[in-house]
Formats: C-alpha cells, structure tokens, sequence
C-alpha cells in the first residue's frame, strides 16, 4: 500500500463501532499504523447505546466523525443464534439502519459496513457470488441475523441512489485469530473447540463433544488479514456493491476440530453430537472482486493461524 492512499486517513476522525472488540482492536492498531493524523472514536456501550437514535446523535456531536467503520454487532455461534433470533434481528437491523441515517445527516463522506455471510442463502452455489446474495433465503438458525445485515445493504444502494451517501458493504467470512471469543455460549466454532481440547488435555479427560455431524463445510479468515481489507476498502472502493472478504480455502468442520485437537496435543476422542444443527451445508467464496476492485488478499495461512490463536488462547485465558 502505497503512502499516497494512506494519506486518506490524515486528517480524519473515524467512528469505529465496536472497536474494542476482536475485529475492531485488531482494526484500530492497524489504522493507527496508517496515519499519525488520524484522531479514532469508539463509542462505548455504556456511554452510547447504538439502538437508541438519541444516543447516536450524541456519538456524532461528541465526535465530529466524518468517516464510520460499523462493525459493532450482536453476534454469536449455532447455539447463540437459535436462543436470540429476535434480540438478533432487532440489535443488528435497528442499530445498522439507524446509523447509516444519522450518518447521512451529520454529512459522514465515507460509511463502511460490515456484512455478514450468514446474509447468503442456504444453497447457494459453491462459491459464493456476491450477485447470488438474494437468490433465496438463509439458513434458518442465523437467518434473522443474516437478513437483518441484508437490510443494510439495501439501505446503502437506497441512500447512494437518491442521497449520493458513499458506504460501502463488505462481507467477511468466518473470523477467527487472537481474542476471539471463546466463551462456549456464544463463541464460534474455532475458539470452541481450542476451548475444549486444552481444558480436556488439562483435566485428562477422555473426549470432547462437537456439534453436528462434521461434514459441513466452512472457510476462515484470520482476524489480521480482515482488518487490513476492511481498511484497503474504506480507502479506495467506492460502490454499493457487496464484496466478499475471506481466504478461499474450505475446510470441512471434521477435519478442522481434528486439526484443533491435533495443535493443542489433546489426544483423547472427538464425539459428535448429531442432535445439534449443522447449520450451513458449504461456505465458500469467491473473493475476486476484492482482488480486483482494491487490489486485497488475505495472506495468512490457515494453520500458522490456527497455531498462533491457540497460542495466544494459552498465554491469556484465565487459569
């Protein structure tokens, strides 16, 4: 990246939703190595409540921010998503819809919003096209989620048409890397299974249990790599049209956990709880148009990644 595009960010204040949290930590290191000119907002939930349009307005008066990177979300795994479909629906659809309205009225110049691909449908041709987003309906456990973030695609092509409002919608795949969750009610299923295996590897314990079958399918991307092509986005693409982020590398969830317990030297059993939802039968994207609208890969290899998640897991989790 040249300094010329890193020159965007001098000069700016950025309100960055969710900033403290794993993508967002990861995003504000890395857009404070961009600029030394560049002043970062990050509204807190206990000083600003996103669903409430009062307290978005005091975000912006507090912090004259002219760009936004939302990233703030209510979010979790399989088992998270089937006990808050609606608290899922309603956090993310009126907190995502709002900003970007308020946003429009404070004159932001630039909005970047953090899809999901939970927003494609169940079957969805292998691999994912963005053109292909709303050829159907998502998968039923995370669907509320994924169709709240649609909306806001829809709201970004609404306002650039009839306001010239510049956002843009990016789609990351599965996030995983240091400082993920891993608390079991609401973690995916990377830092789950990490979880698992060293407190079963510590207790000598004999198995573990995953959820599923195993067979489904997924592709990750290292939290580090999604910072950098959240940030290459916000500086140079400037269109409504969504834009897959991920690594393109699929894995099934059967060899994944066995990798995970193979990393973390647990050498007991994996037992499948076939009682729980599988979820999502493939994700696997197409990430040219990222390639080719601003020139970003991810560049991480899927197991040094691994192995540094699990080695930041062991230096900081609680003993």
């Amino acid at each position: 990246m040249t300094d010329t595009v890193h020159n965007f960010w001098d000069g700016r204040t950025v309100m960055v939703t969710g900033g403290s949290g794993f993508l967002g930590s990861h995003l504000v290191e890395n857009l404070k190595e961009r600029s030394d000119n560049v002043d970062v907002f990050i509204p807190r939930s206990d000083e600003y409540d996103l669903r409430e349009k009062s307290d978005i307005k005091q975000a912006f008066e507090d912090s004259g921010s002219d760009t936004v990177i939302h990233l703030a979300a209510t979010v979790g795994g399989i088992g998270a998503n089937k006990e808050n479909p609606g608290r899922y629906f309603y956090d993310n659809a009126v907190m995502g819809i709002e900003l970007i309205e308020q946003a429009r009225q404070y004159d932001v110049n630039k909005f970047t919003i953090l899809g999901t691909i939970c927003s494609y449908p169940k079957f969805t041709e292998i691999p994912f096209k963005e053109e292909n987003l709303f050829n159907g309906y998502p998968e039923e456990t995370n669907a509320p989620y994924g169709i709240a973030k649609r909306a806001l695609l829809t709201q970004s092509r609404a306002y650039r048409e009839q306001y010239d409002f510049n956002s843009i919608y990016l789609m990351p795949v599965n996030l995983y890397g240091p400082r993920d969750d891993f608390d079991l009610e609401t973690s995916h299923v990377i830092p789950a299974i990490i979880r698992k295996s060293i407190e079963a590897r510590e207790n000598n314990e004999s198995s573990i249990t995953a959820w599923g079958t195993g067979e489904p399918t997924r592709e990750f991307l290292y939290v580090e790599d999604a910072a950098e092509g959240i940030l290459d986005a916000t500086e140079q693409y400037n269109s409504s049209d969504p834009v897959n982020l991920g690594s393109g590398n699929e894995i099934s969830i059967k060899d994944l956990v066995e990798l995970v317990v193979d990393f973390t030297g647990f050498e007991g059993d994996i037992e499948w709880d076939t009682s729980k939802p599988d979820g999502q039968p493939r994700r696997k994207l197409d990430i040219s148009r990222a390639r080719e609208k601003f020139g970003w890969e991810a560049s991480t290899d899927f197991e040094e990644g691994l192995k540094q998640t699990i080695d930041w897991y062991e230096h900081h989790r609680e003993q």
